[in-house]
Order: structure tokens, then sequence, then C-alpha cells
């Protein structure tokens, strides 16, 4: 518990000093994002008021994630796992696919950034290669970093061949990633909902080092690998959304980027991977599901019916264009997001006592 809060501490200080530096240089050389505005042909919410925002922020929350994992493996003299580097891998990967989105955006002034086809090939290269790095380092019992069997809180029998195993975690960190990118529509509120992710994998990495194998004989134990200090980085991740939060909340003074969102989304993915949790996510990851979601039902209604189901997506444009407070629907959104948590987690005890 003392390391979990040595790197919350240390990437939480990180992300608050390090950020208004990031904004002083981005601010000073003129480094931000094109914003879309309403035209005669197509209505926008009124973001007017953000143009000239600085991006790449996710700059400062990788940083901070890697310095509150080292810093705190430096501090206590703890050697480093393969499954913490495997999500700091995963996590820095992604964000380096986002930092050419940015790019993009700010240099070119190309509010779409990367076309969709180059991010995802983007996305695919960095998991696959988590993916097949994953199952590659066994430890002395012979338990790899991940499982290749589907795993709700433990592996089920479902075990998957490699081929499949490699399409499957890509698909889980494309969706995630993806998800997290389209709520970060509104000043704090997919920053924030990652702040929650983050503190739930916090509980779960805790709970399963508790009931590890290597210290309960018990059939009912977790095999998770290096549950601590998975842990680890997700207090690190969870101290850097926290701080970067604070100059991101509305009025934002820095955007993440996609950067940001990319980094957080494969942050996100790779521990639910990793502690063996994959089909948690929906849960863990609950407001990032809905708004994607909310976008399919859009596309897809309008091709097949040519009418919309809501307003504008993602979810939060709609109830921005019904006339909602910028405020008001990312607090409400984050209390959706705590709801869908919440039932993550008592999903995962409920297992626990029924085992």
């Amino acid at each position: 518990m003392r390391l979990v809060v040595i790197a919350l501490a240390i990437a939480s200080v990180v992300s608050l000093v390090g950020t208004p530096i990031l904004i002083k240089l981005l601010s000073r050389r003129g480094h931000a994002q094109a914003i879309r505005v309403s035209t005669e042909n197509e209505a926008y919410p009124d973001h007017e008021s953000k143009v000239g925002t600085p991006s790449m922020g996710g700059v400062a929350i990788i940083l901070a994630v890697l310095a509150g994992y080292f810093g705190t493996h430096l501090l206590t003299w703890r050697p480093v796992s393969t499954s913490g580097l495997l999500v700091l891998f995963l996590m820095v990967g992604l964000g380096l696919v986002g930092l050419a989105d940015d790019y993009l955006k700010i240099f070119k002034q190309r509010s779409t950034g990367l076309r969709a086809r180059t991010k995802l090939i983007g996305q695919a290269l960095v998991a696959f290669t988590f993916a097949y790095l994953s199952v590659q380092f066994p430890d002395a019992d012979g338990e790899t970093a991940a499982s290749m069997a589907v795993s709700f809180v433990r592996d089920t029998p479902l075990v998957l061949p490699l081929g499949l195993f490699l399409v499957w975690v890509w698909f889980l960190i494309t969706a995630t990633t993806n998800g997290v990118n389209l709520t970060d529509g509104l000043d704090g509120l997919a920053v924030g909902a990652s702040v929650m992710s983050f503190l739930a994998y916090v509980l779960l990495a805790i709970w399963q080092y508790g009931q590890n194998c290597s210290f309960v004989d018990s059939e009912f134990c977790y095999t998770t690998q290096n549950p601590l200090d998975l842990g680890i980085v997700a207090a690190s991740a969870a101290g850097a959304c926290f701080g970067f939060l604070w100059w991101n909340t509305a009025p934002a003074r820095i955007f993440m980027g996609d950067t940001g969102s990319l980094a957080l989304g494969g942050g996100i993915a790779g521990l639910a991977i990793l502690s063996r949790t994959e089909l948690l996510l929906p849960f863990i990851a609950g407001l990032f599901l809905i708004t994607t979601v909310s976008v399919i039902l859009q596309v897809g209604s309008f091709r097949l019916t040519g009418r919309r189901v809501f307003r504008m997506a993602p979810l939060h444009h709609h109830f921005e264009m019904i006339g909602w407070p910028e405020i008001q629907i990312v607090v409400r959104l984050w209390i959706v997001q705590g709801l869908c948590i919440g039932a993550g987690l008592t999903l995962f005890y409920a297992e626990w006592v029924r085992a």
C-alpha cells in the first residue's frame, strides 16, 4: 500500500507542477489545436471561447506516469516488473501515435489530424507488439504477464490460440483508446473519468496482491503476475490524471489531445488485460463505452434510415445542443462513470465471495 501512495503522490506533484510549464511553453509558441465552429451548413456547440487553448497536454500526463512509476522504484530500491513495463510501453507507444495526430492538428491546422486508417494502423502496430510480448516472458511458475484465456475476474475455460489472442487484445485496446478519444470533447470529462478507472484498478490490484497464489495457498487465489506493480502503474496514472485535471477543468487551460487520450485508453486496456479482468472492462470504462455506442447508433441510424438518434454525437455534444451547461454535463457524466465502476467492483467482489 505504501508503494501505491508514493507513486500516486509523485505523479500528482509532477503533473501539477509540470502541466503549467508545458502550458507556458506551448502558448509561447502558439501551439493551439484547431477548433470546429458553426458554419452556415453545419451547427456545432459554441466552443469559440476555446480557440487558442494549447493542446498536446498528454505529454505532461505521460511524463508524470513515468516519473511516478520509476520514481517509486528508485526511492524504494524495488526492481521493475515485466507487467509494469508492458503497460508503460503501451501507454507511451499509443501516446506517440496521438502525438503525430496532434502535430497535424496544431501545425497544419487540420482539425481531423491523422487519417483514420493511418491512426488505426499505428494503434494496431503498438497493440499487436504489446500482445505478443505479454505472453513471451514467463516467471518461475511458468505464468506470463497476460493469459491467452479470455478472463472475467479469473481466467475462463476459453483459451485462445495465439492468432486470435492477438486480435482479441487489439480489439480491446482499439475500442478503449477510441472510447477515451471520443469522450475527450468537454473540459475535464475524459481525464476525470480516467482518474476513476485507474483508481478502480488500484483497488483491484491491491486485492489481487493480497490474495495472490504466491502468498495464499488456495485454489481460489488470483494468478495475476506482479499485481502490486500493476497497482503502482495504475496509481501513477491516477495521480498524473488528477494533476492534469487541475488545469484541464472548465475553463481548460490546456487540452490533453490525442497524445493523452490514446495513452490513457491504452493504460486502462493494458491494466484490464494484465490484471486478467478483461470482461470487467465495459464497467470500469463504462462512460467510454456509452460514448462509443452513442456514435455507433448515430452513424448507423443515419446510414440506414437517414435520421439521427441524437442532435449531435458523441453523447455529450447532444446535451450541449439541447442547452445543458458544460460543467453540468461533465459532472453528471462523471456520476455515470462512478456508477459503472461501482457495478464493476461489486461484480469483482461478489465473484470472490462466491468462490
